[in-house]
């Protein structure tokens, strides 16, 4: 389904977005393992992955959550209640339809996947009805995202570098001044449900 526009903008968000790099996967366990089912909507993750094998990370992932973990595939639609992870080598992005798309355009911040591809056309796709978070990771990608988040009224969680394996990627984000939470990673999962379901 499309995302809605105009008059009918639901309050809650419509996406939850991650994004993550060195030390990631660990984070994703813990941040995807409190997220319950039946979540309302659909969460897509960039994690940064190296291109030149195939990853194990749906297996992993899946072992720690009740949600149903994939790679996203170009040209899908989303549904809720399932994790969608961008696959080596592939920048995940969201079309204004609302279906993903994977792209083989340049690394972003040395990375792609990469977040700030994925963060900004989410909010293309979704306005203001976007849930961004930021994990660990030692570069700043995400930052220039979470800048195209905020400037759309969307909501910025970011891991408190204190709880992150590497901080270089929370800090990045928390440098721009437009952190909405800055959360012990534990935390950040009751955050993301009490703003999914709060109406």
């Amino acid at each position: 389904m499309p995302p809605r526009s105009g008059s009918d903008v639901p309050d809650r968000a419509s996406v939850v977005l991650i994004a993550s790099s060195a030390g990631g996967i660990g984070a994703l366990e813990i941040l995807l393992s409190g997220l319950e089912p039946p979540l309302p909507v659909p969460v897509l993750a960039a994690q940064h992955l190296r291109r030149s094998r195939e990853t194990d990370i749906v297996d992993i992932l899946s072992r720690s959550t009740r949600l149903t973990v994939k790679l996203a595939e170009d040209g899908e639609s989303t549904r809720p209640g399932t994790v969608y992870i961008a696959p080596p080598d592939h920048h995940l992005c969201v079309e204004t339809t609302g279906e993903l798309a994977l792209s083989q355009g340049g690394p972003v911040n040395y990375a792609r996947p990469a977040a700030d591809p994925l963060f900004e056309s989410a909010v293309r796709a979704y306005g203001p009805r976007v849930i961004a978070c930021v994990l660990t990771g030692f570069d700043g990608d995400g930052a220039e995202g979470v800048a195209a988040v905020k400037a759309r009224g969307g909501t910025v969680i970011v891991q408190d570098p204190k709880s992150a394996e590497f901080r270089g990627m929370p800090e990045a984000a928390i440098d721009t001044g437009l952190a909405d939470f800055v959360l012990d990673l534990d935390d950040i999962a009751p955050t993301i449900e009490r703003l999914l379901r709060a109406g």
